[in-house]
C-alpha cells in the first residue's frame, strides 16, 4: 500500500483513507462512482452559458475486487471501472471508451464545512448547493428573484445565478483540513446537496483527484499555493496610493489634478479608453483596437512621462479580442492568427453586443508571440504603461476550430489561463516582473502562476445580496483559499442598466471597502455619464481623498502581508477561520 493510503476491506463495501481521512466509502447499496454517457446541450449569448445534459446508460458498479494499489469496480455483468492511488492522487478511469460522464462521490463527515470552488461571488460556504466548474459572465443580478436579473434573463441569458463566475476552479477545502483538486479543465460540477457526500462530476472518461491534508487550515492553504503558482509581490506604487480610474481622454489628466488638490494620495492613473472608445445600448465601451488612439490622447508618451515625474504611474486595458473594424484585426486576420468558424476557413466572430470580434487563438503559440510583443510590449509596455486590465478570457466559444486541434469544450476552461500567460510573458520580456501590473477578473486553476493580482469583476452599483458591493468579499476570500494572494475590486462598481444608479452611500461605503485591499482603484462604470463620479461634488472628493490616505498609511502593513504571501503562500485577505480554526 501506498503510505498516504489505507484500504479496509469491509463484507459490503470498502474503505478507502488518505493521510488519515476517511476520503471513499463504498457500499454496495452506495456506490462511489456512477458513469454514463452525455447528450450535451450548450448555448452562448455574449458569454453567458446555458449548459444543458441529458446522460444516458447510467451505470453504478456496485461490486469491486481489490488489485495491487487499485480496485476494479464492475456490476454483475462486466468491469465498468478502475479506481486506482499512488502519491496523493487518485485516479478513476472508466473502462467503456464511450463512456464521457463520471461522478465519484467522495466522503463527508457529519457537520463538515466546505469551502473554495475558485472565485465564488454569492457564497464562501459551499455546503448545500452546486457549483458548475465554467468561467463565464458572471451575470447582472444573480438572483432569479429579483427584477433586475429577469430583466438581463430576458437580454441573452444574462442574469445569472449564484454559481455564475468569472473564475471557477475545481478544487475545494474541508473543516477535516483536507483539500480535494480535481485535475481536469473539462466541464465539472462540484456537488454539496448531499451532507454524507462530496460528488464530483466531470464531462470525460477518466478523472484525477489530487489530496492534500494539513493539520490547520493556514498549512492547506499554503499547500495549495504551493500547487498552482505563488504572485509575486505588488510593487511599492501599487500600494502606496488609489489608483484613480477615469476614462475621458486627454481631459482625464486636467482631472486627475482635481483629487491631487483635494489632498488624495494618488499612485496611479487608469485610463481604459487610452484605445478609444465606442457608444453602445450598454453603454461606453472601448474600441478594441489595442494602439493609442491619438484623437483621445494627442501625446500619450508624453503624458505618461510627465505623470512618471511626479511619482505616478499610467495603466490602461487590453482583452484577447479584436475588433472586426480595427487595424489589427486585418493584420491577425491575415497572419491566421483566429479561431476560425467549423464550417470554413473565416474566423469565428462573436458578438460582443452591437460589435462583433474575433478570438485571438492561444493554442498557436506564434498567436502568443505576436500580441505580446506587439500589443502589450511595444503599444503599452515600451511607452511607459504600468499596468492594465488584462480583461475576459470567459467567451473561448464551444463551436470553434483551434489552431492544435483541441476540443473547445475543454479549452473552455484553460482560456484564462493562457490568457495570462500572455501577459506575463510580455512583462518578463521587458524585465518587469514584480513593477508593472495587470489584474484579471477571469481565471482557472494555475491562473495564480502567472496572474499577479485579481479584481472581482463587474459589481452592480447597488447593495444587493448576489451582486452588489458585499460580493467583493465573499469573491477575495473564497479566492485567497486557493492561492490568489491579492484581489481588489471596481470602487464605485460597474454596472449600471434599468435605473440602477450609484448613490452616494454606494460611493462612501465603496471608499471604505476598497482602503482595506491591497490595491485601491476606482472606476467611472459602463455608463459614467449617468452616474455620480468621485469628482462629481467636493463631498464626494474628500471622501475619497480621505481614504485613499488611510490606504497609503496601511502600505507597510500591506508590504508585509505580500512578504509573506511570497514566503508562505498566505494571502493578503484571510476569512478569520485561517487563524482561529
Amino acid at each position: 500500500m501506498d503510505g498516504h493510503w489505507h484500504f479496509l476491506a469491509l463484507d459490503e463495501g470498502f474503505d478507502l483513507h488518505f493521510a488519515g481521512h476517511l476520503v471513499v466509502r463504498h457500499r454496495r447499496d452506495c456506490p462511489s462512482v456512477v458513469i454514463a454517457r452525455g447528450k450535451p446541450d450548450i448555448a452562448m449569448v455574449r458569454g453567458n452559458f446555458r449548459i444543458d445534459d441529458a446522460p444516458f446508460g447510467l451505470r453504478a458498479p456496485f461490486e469491486w475486487r481489490l488489485e495491487d494499489d487499485r480496485v476494479v469496480l464492475s456490476d454483475v455483468a462486466e468491469d465498468l471501472a478502475v479506481l486506482a492511488w499512488s502519491g496523493s492522487q487518485l485516479d478513476l478511469r472508466a473502462l467503456d471508451p464511450a463512456c464521457d460522464r463520471l461522478i465519484v462521490r467522495l466522503h463527508a463527515e457529519p457537520g463538515e464545512a466546505v469551502w473554495g470552488g475558485g472565485e465564488q461571488m454569492s457564497y464562501l460556504a459551499l455546503n448545500g448547493r452546486r457549483f458548475p466548474i465554467w468561467t463565464s459572465e458572471p451575470g447582472v443580478g444573480r438572483d432569479k428573484s429579483t427584477e433586475l436579473t429577469r430583466l438581463m434573463d430576458e437580454q441573452g441569458m444574462a442574469g445569472g445565478d449564484y454559481w455564475n463566475t468569472n473564475y471557477p476552479q475545481p478544487t475545494f477545502l474541508t473543516s477535516r483540513w483536507l483539500a480535494v483538486h480535481l485535475d481536469a479543465e473539462c466541464y465539472s460540477v462540484l456537488d454539496f446537496t448531499d451532507p454524507n457526500a462530496h460528488a464530483v462530476e466531470l464531462w470525460a472518461g477518466s478523472a484525477s483527484l489530487q489530496f492534500f491534508a494539513a493539520a490547520g487550515p493556514e498549512a492547506l492553504v499554503s499547500a495549495l499555493s504551493d500547487r498552482f503558482g505563488r504572485q509575486p509581490p505588488l510593487p511599492d506604487w501599487a500600494i502606496g496610493g488609489a489608483i484613480v480610474g477615469l476614462k475621458d481622454g486627454q481631459r482625464s489628466f486636467e482631472r486627475l489634478e482635481a483629487f491631487i488638490d483635494a489632498g488624495a494620495a494618488v499612485s496611479g492613473l487608469w485610463c481604459e479608453d487610452w484605445a478609444g472608445v465606442r457608444q453602445t445600448s450598454f453603454g461606453r465601451r472601448l474600441f478594441w483596437d489595442w494602439r493609442r488612439s491619438d484623437q483621445r490622447f494627442p501625446d500619450l508618451p508624453g503624458s505618461i512621462a510627465a505623470l512618471n515625474a511626479r511619482g505616478i504611474r499610467f495603466l490602461a486595458y487590453a482583452n484577447p479580442y479584436l475588433a472586426n473594424d480595427g487595424i489589427l484585426y486585418e493584420e491577425a486576420r491575415e497572419k491566421g492568427y483566429f479561431a476560425l468558424r467549423q464550417d470554413s476557413d473565416e474566423p469565428y466572430l462573436v458578438d460582443f453586443g452591437e460589435f462583433d470580434a474575433g478570438v485571438l487563438d492561444f493554442t498557436n503559440s506564434a498567436v502568443c508571440d505576436w500580441f505580446a510583443e506587439k500589443v502589450l510590449g511595444k503599444e503599452m509596455l515600451d511607452i511607459g504603461i504600468d499596468g492594465w486590465m488584462a480583461d475576459f478570457g470567459e467567451y473561448l466559444p464551444t463551436d470553434v476550430r483551434l489552431h492544435d486541434g483541441s476540443d473547445p469544450m475543454v479549452a473552455h476552461n484553460r482560456w484564462p489561463v493562457l490568457w495570462a500567460q500572455v501577459n506575463a510573458a510580455a512583462v518578463e520580456s521587458r524585465g518587469k516582473t514584480g513593477e508593472a501590473v495587470f489584474f484579471m477578473r477571469a481565471g482557472f486553476s494555475g491562473v495564480q502562476a502567472h496572474c499577479p493580482l485579481l479584481w472581482a469583476g463587474d459589481q452592480s452599483v447597488d447593495f444587493t445580496r448576489h451582486d452588489g458591493i458585499g460580493t467583493v468579499i465573499t469573491a477575495a476570500l473564497s479566492a485567497s483559499l486557493v492561492g490568489n494572494a491579492y484581489s481588489h475590486s471596481d470602487c464605485g462598481g460597474y454596472t449600471s442598466l434599468h435605473g440602477n444608479v450609484r448613490t452616494v452611500e454606494l460611493m462612501q461605503r465603496w471608499c471604505e471597502l476598497a482602503a482595506f485591499a491591497p490595491v485601491l482603484r476606482s472606476h467611472e462604470g459602463n455608463r459614467p455619464d449617468d452616474n455620480l463620479q468621485y469628482d462629481s461634488t467636493p463631498e464626494l472628493l474628500a471622501c475619497f481623498a480621505r481614504w485613499s490616505r488611510v490606504h497609503a498609511h496601511l502600505a507597510p502593513y500591506v508590504r508585509r502581508l505580500c512578504e509573506e504571501a511570497a514566503a508562505t503562500g498566505l494571502p493578503a485577505q484571510r476569512p478569520l477561520f485561517l487563524h482561529y480554526p
